[in-house]
């Protein structure tokens, strides 16, 4: 009967732990690029400015949950040492020289702590490396519309697929760029502002009518990766999906010939292309 009760017992734990793995290889796959059920966590980084986001973002997790522990730790001591049950006669001791400078010099530490991995990755964000290859994104009521200045100045318009997955994310024409290459972005809107953000590359701004703003990223993997406008732009704002599809060198250069033919070039645009503004 023993044996038999452990031999149940291990085929349980043994379904246990197949259930977990398949759950969280499910999980890790809907991860790249888009969001997954039950997710607590940042999207699966891919590009250097999202993977430097992760790591700040655990950074102050981390410390936020000492600071948080060591004063409930404090408040504790407090409540137990100096209640008025063990403490009858209270101390009338109202200055400590060691506890006043840590006091004022420990939080300055954190503070700077904080400073230096900050600026450090808002560096990385806003100082645009020379790009291989420029892309604008234009924000309109409600879909996105990108050109290609640097691959033969063709231009299309993205909307939402409704019979397309991720529900909500998927689009009828996908903004395609090859992995391991700088990507400029430039953002404007036609119309009302929207927001350009795909969580993956840890980039979002804003596309303002009247101005051109720049953002870039590197792909470091290949894949599907999703975003979405991320402002109040009207009533179709939570139906603007931005797909981004990563794909080899080759297999861009062969998109590029294709869309050329697919893409009617649209006149009186001006691109500012990366070799314009490498000039």
């Amino acid at each position: 009967m023993k044996m038999s009760m452990g031999q149940t017992g291990r085929r349980w734990l043994g379904l246990a732990v197949a259930g977990v793995a398949l759950a969280a290889s499910r999980t890790a796959s809907a991860e790249l690029g888009q969001p997954a059920p039950w997710e607590y966590k940042l999207q699966e980084a891919a590009s250097p400015v999202m993977e430097n986001i992760t790591w700040f973002h655990n950074y102050l997790t981390v410390l936020i949950v000492v600071i948080t522990l060591f004063v409930l730790a404090l408040l504790v001591i407090v409540v137990v040492k100096f209640n008025a049950k063990a403490n009858p006669v209270p101390s009338r001791t109202t200055h400590n020289t060691l506890i006043e400078v840590a006091w004022t010099l420990i939080p300055v530490l954190i503070l700077v702590s904080i400073a230096v991995p900050s600026f450090r990755l808002l560096f990385l964000e806003l100082d645009l490396p020379k790009a291989d290859l420029t892309i604008k994104a234009t924000g309109k009521q409600w879909y996105w519309s990108y050109a290609y200045p640097d691959n033969g100045n063709f231009e299309f318009d993205s909307l939402m697929a409704q019979d397309k997955q991720p529900r909500l994310l998927g689009v009828d024409n996908e903004v395609v760029v090859p992995v391991d290459k700088i990507v400029r972005v430039q953002t404007t809107g036609a119309d009302v502002i929207h927001s350009f953000a795909v969580p993956a590359f840890g980039i979002k701004i804003d596309a303002i009518p009247g101005r051109l703003n720049e953002t870039w990223f590197k792909a470091t993997k290949t894949g599907m990766f999703y975003g979405q406008c991320s402002e109040l732009c009207g009533k179709d704002h939570a139906f603007m999906p931005i797909a981004v599809r990563v794909v080899s060198e080759q297999e861009f250069a062969s998109w590029v010939e294709v869309a050329k033919k697919k893409f009617a070039s649209a006149p009186g645009n001006t691109f500012a292309s990366a070799a314009g503004a490498a000039q």
